[in-house]
């Protein structure tokens, strides 16, 4: 029996505003992970595990930095000289063309190209979330379902269930209710941004999504096609087992990198079964100077430790300068932290420079220092800062 004809497309092309200053100048999928890796690295590793060679990558804030990183998408053996990667940018020239104004809408302005590769499954999935899942064995559950949507779910803390479109189930997999962000949630299980479609019965009633509500009125898959497929019965879940974490606010991205410096981290990055690929850099070894302490950290290589470390994750090219200590913070490439400077619980952009005996950040919050910044020799930035204050823009 022939393997199923799917195609995945990822969701790239967010504004990623709750990320703060980390997405004022790259795509939000851009974003580093765990030091060397980048939050698109998660998707496409999983459809390379899952055996998946069609995958279209949908851009369109800040599109340089994403292609940069995904060049002709080697790291995850999708170049090909038929499939492989594609990039989705805006277009015009048809009278589908312009910005895209949200999810379902990007499913509209595409569909004559998703109806010419004539998929049996289609895989919608964000891009700024931390797991691993076998795409295959989703689209293998949902063709036998006779179901038009699966939605993959996790469990999330019900305090922040209102950030997530939160489903209610019926009979064993089946989806009895929908509520995109809702303000109050009925249940704590989400739909963690994973969909596997029917293509044609999923376009078609886009079609008559827009006759009714406009492009415009489209917006999200959440908005009105989520809920539609679940009203009409069409509508089954997928629980996710294992880890997963949605990092699109800069605490969630802060608790990320806690979760990854445990004992036994959520997901083994370099499982021989399972690697998380990335594009790689030329980096040397890291290196840890006399007199440096480091405790329970990442240290990616080309830093230089010569000062305290603890807690904390650091990407290529960190430099910790003798007697300064940096503690429960995220540091991106190229961060330097000069003599006696002090920081806690902060994630630097990258090529921050914090000057001697600054003090960046505190236990209070998460404090953000945007890319490129200066802080001051001696100068403080208070725990939960800006910088730069985004009000004075």
């Amino acid at each position: 029996m022939a393997l199923p004809r799917i195609l995945v497309l990822v969701l790239a092309g967010g504004a990623g505003g709750r990320l703060e200053l980390l997405t004022e100048q790259r795509a939000k999928p851009a974003v580093p992970f765990a030091g060397v890796y980048r939050l698109i690295d998660f998707p496409l590793s999983n459809c390379q595990h899952s055996g998946i060679a069609d995958v279209w990558v949908s851009v369109q804030f800040h599109p340089t930095s994403l292609s940069d990183h995904l060049a002709n998408g080697r790291p995850w053996d999708l170049d090909r000289t038929s499939g492989g990667l594609m990039m989705l940018p805006p277009f015009q020239g048809t009278d589908r063309g312009g910005w895209v104004s949200g999810t379902a809408n990007l499913l509209w302005r595409q569909a004559d190209l998703i109806r010419e590769f004539s998929a049996d499954a289609l895989v919608v999935v964000s891009s700024d979330a931390v797991y691993k899942l076998d795409y295959r064995e989703v689209v293998d559950a949902h063709l036998g379902s006779g179901a038009e949507v699966t939605m993959v779910t996790t469990e999330v803390a019900a305090d922040d269930a209102s950030r997530y479109g939160i489903v209610q189930l019926g009979d064993g997999d089946r989806i009895t209710d929908y509520a995109y962000k809702p303000d109050e949630p009925a249940t704590s299980t989400a739909t963690n941004e994973v969909f596997v479609f029917t293509p044609d019965a999923t376009l078609d009633r886009l079609e008559g999504l827009d006759d009714e509500l406009g492009e415009d009125g489209l917006e999200d898959l959440g908005s009105h096609l989520l809920p539609a497929q679940t009203r009409d019965g069409l509508a089954r879940a997928y629980p996710l087992q294992g880890y997963w974490r949605d990092v699109g606010t800069v605490m969630a991205y802060w608790q990320a990198h806690r979760d990854f410096l445990a004992a036994e981290p959520p997901i083994d990055l370099d499982d021989p079964a399972w690697p998380l690929h990335t594009r790689g850099g030329r980096h040397s070894a890291a290196r840890i100077l006399p007199g440096a302490v480091v405790d329970e950290s990442l240290v990616s290589g080309g830093t230089r430790v010569a000062g305290e470390v603890r807690g904390s994750v650091l990407s290529p090219g960190v430099v910790v300068e003798k007697g300064a200590t940096v503690v429960d913070s995220v540091l991106l490439p190229g961060v330097r932290v000069r003599a006696g400077a002090r920081v806690v619980r902060a994630v630097l952009d990258d090529r921050v420079d914090v000057g001697e005996r600054a003090v960046v950040g505190g236990d209070d919050d998460v404090t953000l220092v945007g890319r490129q910044a200066r802080v001051g020799a001696g100068s403080e930035v208070v725990p939960g800062a800006r910088l730069p204050d985004p009000e004075e823009d």
